[in-house]
């Protein structure tokens, strides 16, 4: 009944586990890393929902992930509240999380997590016990983090070389060793899941294998072989290697709460970086934040990118799917032509965490043409026709005012500031990119004439001068590779 998988990144030899109830559908991830989509990937492969993120200690090999999924899905954020007065989680109360001490339990579904206390390799390190309560009483497994690993056991270390606590290091192998002692009391049938794999920096000799038993581990782990308390101090201390440089930057951040994503967006938009989306017109119309620039990715992205993007600004990307890496392909694109200047990119999760935080959410209302017809006859909008000269002169909307979209922002000042702004193009493309404009850059009301010139014309409705009997009239107006224009 159990929901069992392990997401491992071969780069940093770093295992994170997602454990879910099959009865309930409720999962719990234990030491995500800061690639959260993965997670969610794996929680809405197997049908189920992220309610519980939680982590063994403080990590000194990489950025967390727990503070920004739990933010991300809701899920109830739970981190260690043991170790001494100066090493803990100093974001753990801003971030609502629920702390732990030896001993306590929390239910996910039908699985129960019970920490334990595993001190040594950091002073507030915890071990999960896994139990399946559908199909036992005892544990099956044990997420033991840096504490235990395949051969070998965490490095005491750390918190003295990477975290500058000078003095510790000996009192902290002191203390692995107490740990390992009461941890092998625990049946030999109980599965070992350990947060590293071959290659990690957190152990010296860790095995390839990606799990083992407690009961092989006796067996076979030095660490346990060893009944001398200060021979076993000697030998993990031993040979250890120096730590990179930047596992004392990755213990502050770690410890001090990891920025989260609408925070750096924040700080870019606030140094005058400028915000391009390059979602879809129909995403960006439903919900994105106000003052972006919408360019949908496609055959005409690096054109209108070029048009309207100062090369004096640094830049922010975000794009259209489930990860800041489907805006590489517009980064290339941007790169082609002189747009280096590219700040971060984000996913389109970056605009659910602005809606998250209670901020205004832009929308692009669409009128279709028998509304437009109306209101155009009230006087009640102004019509802006983006389309190119030659365009317009084959037949426009009477009363429209023309500016063709490369020229939009010069001729802001231009249009009509005392009613509703009707933007149209011929299929909707280009003017789906001068709304956001308008938008961004004028306090006006802005909608956008859904199917272009194209539906008006479809419609049966005036336009000027007369299409009638034209090749223009009847077909749409074709570009030079025989592409229909937009």
């Amino acid at each position: 009944m159990m929901i069992f998988k392990r997401l491992y990144d071969t780069k940093l030899a770093q295992a994170s586990y997602l454990i879910g109830s099959a009865e309930t559908r409720q999962a719990v991830v234990i030491d995500p890393n800061r690639d959260i989509e993965q997670y969610l990937r794996a929680a809405s492969d197997e049908g189920l929902t992220i309610t519980h993120v939680t982590e063994t200690h403080i990590h000194a090999d990489f950025v967390s992930g727990s503070r920004e999924l739990a933010a991300r899905t809701g899920a109830t954020l739970l981190l260690s509240d043991e170790g001494t007065a100066d090493w803990k989680y100093a974001f753990a109360a801003g971030a609502g999380a629920t702390l732990l001490k030896d001993g306590d339990t929390f239910d996910v579904g039908s699985i129960r997590l019970q920490a334990v206390h595993t001190p040594g390799h950091t002073p507030e390190h915890l071990t999960f016990l896994v139990t399946d309560t559908t199909a036992a009483s005892d544990p099956v497994g044990a997420i033991t983090g840096d504490f235990l690993f395949v051969g070998e056991v965490g490095r005491p270390d750390l918190l003295e070389r990477a975290a500058h606590f000078e003095g510790t290091m000996e009192e902290a192998a002191r203390t692995l060793y107490r740990s390992l002692q009461q941890f092998r009391r625990l049946p030999d049938a109980l599965q070992i899941w350990p947060g590293h794999g071959a290659g990690s920096a957190c152990g010296k000799e860790i095995g390839a294998v990606p799990q083992s038993t407690l009961g092989y581990e006796r067996l076979t782990n030095w660490a346990f072989a060893e009944g001398n308390e200060q021979e076993f101090v000697r030998r993990v201390l031993d040979g250890q290697p120096d730590p990179p440089r930047y596992f004392a930057e990755m213990k502050r951040v770690n410890k001090e709460g990891p920025p989260l994503p609408l925070a750096r967006f924040d700080e870019l938009v606030a140094g005058g970086a400028l915000v391009i989306d390059v979602r879809s017109a129909d995403a960006f119309a439903a919900k994105h934040i106000p003052g972006t620039l919408n360019i949908p990715a496609g055959r005409s992205f690096t054109t209108w990118a070029g048009w309207l993007i100062p090369y004096t600004r640094d830049l922010v990307l975000i794009g259209g799917d489930d990860s800041a890496s489907c805006a590489e392909d517009a980064r290339r694109d941007l790169r082609l032509i002189g747009l280096d200047r590219i700040a971060n990119c984000f996913g389109p999760a970056i605009v659910e965490a602005w809606a998250r935080a209670g901020r205004d959410i832009g929308r692009v209302a669409r009128i279709d043409a028998g509304s437009l017809a109306t209101q155009l006859a009230a006087g009640a909008v102004a019509v802006v026709d983006v389309r190119s000269a030659a365009e317009w002169a084959s037949g426009h909307i009477a009363g429209a005012q023309n500016v063709p979209l490369g020229y939009l922002l010069d001729r802001i000042e231009s249009l009509p500031k005392d009613r509703p702004l009707v933007v149209h193009c011929q299929g909707g493309t280009r003017s789906a990119i001068a709304a956001s404009l308008l938008q961004a850059h004028t306090s006006a009301v802005v909608m956008n004439l859904a199917g272009g010139f194209n539906e008006w014309r479809a419609g049966g409705f005036a336009a000027e001068p007369s299409l009638a009997g034209t090749a223009e009239g009847a077909l749409p107006l074709r570009g030079r590779n025989g592409a229909g224009a937009s």
